[in-house]
């Protein structure tokens, strides 16, 4: 399976199943195990590449702990928040997160994307979510 450009840093295997079970298109996704540290980082690095970085932590203290330490040492990764509501990104709504990897360019699975609370018009990305994906 061919990986796309795009690597998901998560804090832990709940959060990869979610987040597996909404994308459509392969995307890398590491996980950090809640804990960050030079050691960690380098080896986080070492498997990224050209990709382009996303960091979706969970909303708490350890999550933003987390984002710190990409902020500092990967300023270029691209952060993606979920609503403190739902406290970890293994517990998020499937359409929540659909919309919302949805807003940041990733292709999702089409039947998770309702028109409702988590639906804002033109989140289509230029008709992005209606077309397959293709790899």
């Amino acid at each position: 399976m061919n990986l796309s450009d795009k690597v998901l840093i998560v804090e832990g295997k709940t959060d990869k199943r979610r987040l597996e079970e909404v994308l459509v298109e392969p995307v890398q996704i590491i996980c950090t195990f809640g804990t960050m540290g030079i050691s960690k980082l380098d080896e986080i690095i070492d498997q990224l590449g050209d990709s382009q970085i996303f960091i979706l932590s969970d909303a708490d203290k350890e999550g933003r702990k987390i984002r710190k330490w990409f902020k500092k040492h990967l300023s270029e990764s691209t952060h993606i928040y979920i609503d403190p509501k739902f406290g970890e990104v293994g517990r998020c709504p499937h359409d929540y997160l659909a919309n919302l990897l949805l807003r940041h360019g990733f292709y999702v699975d089409t039947s998770l994307i309702m028109k409702g609370k988590f639906y804002r018009e033109g989140n289509n990305l230029n008709g992005k979510y209606i077309k397959e994906y293709t790899g």
